[in-house]
C-alpha cells in the first residue's frame, strides 16, 4: 500500500453526529447575517417590555406529525411566534409549543435558495404552517415582496406610497432603507437599532444641555445689564 493510500480517509467510516440543535446550513453571506441580526435587534428592542413572543433567525422548526426530528423540518431565515413565552430555545418544536407555528416568516433570497423560497417553502408556509404573513427580501438586488393569508391562500400585500408593506401581525411596516429591510411604525417612524437609539438619546441630551447653557448665558447677560442700571438682580 502506498503512502498516499494510507493517508486517504476510509470511505466507510461514519462519524457520529454532534450535539446539533438546529439543522440549518451556513448563512449565504455577511449581508444575510447582518440582516437577520438587524431584524432581531430592532424588534426585541421595540418589544423589550413584552414577554409574549419569540423571534429567531436561521433556526430549525420541527413539525413532523409523528413528532420525529428526523423528518419534516424547515429553517426560516427569520420568524416570529406570538402568544408564547419569551425565553431562549435551541430549536422550535411544534409539538412542544402547543402546536404554534410562526405568525410571520421572512426569507432572505440568494441565488442558491430563491427558487425554493419562492416555491416549495412558500407552499409549505401556506398549506402546512398556515403562517399569516410571509415576506422575502433579496439583500443583493433589494427585491422585496410580502403575502398575507386570505381564505387559506397567500395574496400579495399592497405597498404604501413609500413601498413599505404593512404587517398586521407585528403592527409595523417593513420596508427597504439604505439597502436593508427595516421596521417602521404606523406613523412612519423608523424603528431604531440599539446603537441608533443610543445616538438619539445622546443627541437629545446634548441639545438639552445646549438649551440650558443658552438660557444660563441669557440670564447672565440680563443680570449684567441690570447691574449697569444700578439694579440688583438678586433682589428682584
Amino acid at each position: 500500500m502506498s503512502v498516499a493510500q494510507e493517508l486517504e480517509p476510509a470511505k466507510d467510516i461514519i462519524f457520529p453526529p454532534g450535539d446539533i440543535y438546529s439543522d440549518e446550513p451556513p448563512l449565504e453571506s455577511d449581508l444575510h447575517l447582518r440582516q437577520i441580526i438587524l431584524l432581531l435587534q430592532c424588534l426585541e428592542l421595540s418589544w423589550q417590555n413584552r414577554n409574549d413572543f419569540y423571534a429567531a433567525g436561521n433556526l430549525t422548526i420541527y413539525y413532523s406529525q409523528r413528532q420525529l426530528k428526523s423528518e419534516e423540518f424547515r429553517g426560516p431565515d427569520f420568524f416570529v411566534v406570538l402568544g408564547c413565552d419569551r425565553k431562549p430555545r435551541k430549536s422550535w418544536v411544534i409539538w412542544q409549543e402547543d402546536g404554534k407555528y410562526p405568525n410571520i416568516i421572512v426569507e432572505l433570497l440568494s441565488p442558491s435558495t430563491k427558487a425554493t423560497d419562492k416555491g416549495l417553502k412558500k407552499q409549505i408556509y401556506q398549506d402546512i404552517f398556515r403562517t399569516p404573513e410571509y415576506f422575502w427580501f433579496d439583500p443583493n438586488n433589494l427585491e422585496f415582496v410580502g403575502f398575507h393569508l386570505v381564505d387559506a391562500h397567500y395574496q400579495p400585500i399592497e405597498p404604501n406610497p413609500q413601498g413599505w408593506l404593512w404587517s398586521q401581525q407585528l403592527d409595523l411596516y417593513l420596508g427597504v432603507q439604505d439597502n436593508q429591510l427595516r421596521y417602521f411604525t404606523a406613523q412612519g417612524q423608523l424603528v431604531p437599532t440599539p446603537q441608533e437609539l443610543a445616538e438619539q438619546e445622546k443627541q437629545r441630551a446634548d441639545e438639552e444641555k445646549q438649551r440650558a447653557d443658552e438660557e444660563k448665558q441669557r440670564a447672565e447677560r440680563l443680570a449684567a445689564k441690570l447691574r449697569e442700571l444700578n439694579i440688583d438682580p438678586d433682589n428682584l
